[in-house]
């Protein structure tokens, strides 16, 4: 039986689409009988026609995605886009880099294993990036019996 009709006339009553508007397969006869607008409202006082729910979007694929961000996933080189500073910046990875040999650097002088005239020549050095990291910087102290 076809009831499109009916469906629009039920969706216009509810103020919804035709896709949300469901009717009630045993009031079937009555449906297709109902041919006014009160005659769709009296049906839906009723129950045998009524407003399914809005479906939404589902949000758990963005939250098993956002998991996995977490853990560090979806990372890899062919999800980078643009320089190669786009996802650190040239100063963060200086400051990465400097830091911790300034502070080894400070650490050795106040333990007294270099002297300060020393300090300065290595501090001077490690901000014209002669050394790679700390380590590469304790080999050259080591090299050099830098150390007392």
């Amino acid at each position: 039986m076809k009831l499109t009709t009916q469906k629009r006339l039920a969706a216009h009553v509810m103020r919804i689409g035709k896709s949300r508007v469901w009717m009630d397969p045993d009031f079937e006869d009555e449906i297709s009988l109902a041919i006014t607008r009160n005659d769709i409202r009296r049906l839906v006082d009723e129950g045998a026609i009524h407003k399914k729910p809005i479906r939404g979007v589902s949000r758990g694929r963005a939250r098993h995605k956002l998991r996995q961000k977490r853990k560090g996933q979806r990372s890899g080189p062919g999800r980078k886009k643009g320089k190669a500073t786009s996802k650190l910046s040239s100063k963060d990875r200086w400051m990465r880099k400097i830091r911790p040999m300034r502070k080894e650097l400070r650490k050795l002088r106040d333990e007294g294993k270099i002297t300060s005239r020393i300090y300065r020549e290595l501090y001077l050095k490690a901000k014209g990036n002669a050394f790679r990291n700390t380590a590469h910087l304790r080999t050259y102290i080591s090299e050099r019996r830098l150390s007392k």
